[in-house]
């Protein structure tokens, strides 16, 4: 069986040792064994796992739904239906923070609309509306 230090690793994958170490201390990683000097030692399903994990990373997941994911991979008790429950709560997070951004989008556009972007800082419409408590197209709480 061929095994790989965590500087080969991460060449072939093209990241970082210390990403590599740091998915180590998370629990998304785990060496093969180690050296008697103690260098690690991955195993060749090391890099199926890193390039499932970078995928995740890629579609949104944060690395404690990627962990969780990755557990329900090799749990032969688990079903397609708590994979999807997972994805499913992704797709909702994901379609909050389109409606977060449309919202400071429509806010930037409605300041930026106020400015000519001539004169003075002091007179500029942008800022004394960041100065203010409630800005357009804000919704008060």
């Amino acid at each position: 069986m061929t095994s790989l230090t965590i500087g080969q690793l991460a060449r072939t994958l093209g990241m970082g040792a210390s990403t590599l170490r740091y998915y180590e201390r998370v629990g998304l990683l785990n060496p093969l064994t180690r050296t008697a000097a103690g260098y690690r030692l991955y195993g060749a399903d090391a890099t199926a796992r890193l390039r499932f994990i970078r995928r995740a990373q890629d579609l949104g997941f944060s690395l404690e739904e990627i962990a969780q994911l990755l557990s329900l991979s090799t749990d032969p008790g688990a079903s397609a239906g708590d994979v999807k429950h997972i994805t499913r709560e992704k797709i909702a997070d994901i379609e909050g923070r389109i409606r977060d951004l449309r919202r400071m989008k429509e806010a930037l556009a409605a300041l930026d609309a106020r400015c000519d972007g001539h004169g003075p800082t002091e007179h500029c419409p942008i800022l004394g509306a960041l100065n203010q408590d409630d800005l357009p197209g804000e919704e008060t709480q």
